[in-house]
């Protein structure tokens, strides 16, 4: 990359409700090398903040909408975005789909 030049920024949008984490943490890494060339912003977040015990305590009723809220912030610093296969089959893939599309950032789909 030369000097100067901004890489570009992606995330993930990819299906979790009855995956494992191993299964989940494959998906990531073939997307990541799809992406080759774009800096991953984090969409999967795993630490303490966003634990049940930890959203329930805050006062956080729909915990799924707390996840998508925060993964449509993310986007928000992304010039693309990359659908994991079945993303058509999960609410929030879906909803992500929608708002890359009308907030016009590249959309890219696993193969």
């Amino acid at each position: 990359m030369r000097k100067g030049t901004t890489m570009k920024k992606a995330m993930l949008s990819q299906p979790m409700a009855g995956k494992t984490d191993k299964e989940i943490i494959e998906t990531r890494e073939r997307a990541i090398k799809a992406l080759e060339g774009f800096e991953i912003v984090n969409t999967l977040f795993a630490d303490e903040w966003y634990s049940r015990e930890a959203m329930e305590s805050r006062g956080v009723i729909q915990i799924p909408l707390c996840f998508l809220a925060k993964s449509l912030e993310n986007m928000s610093l992304c010039h693309a975005a990359y659908f994991c296969k079945g993303w058509e089959n999960a609410r929030g893939c879906r909803i992500e789909h929608e708002a890359a599309k009308a907030y016009g950032l590249e959309v890219i789909y696993e193969e």
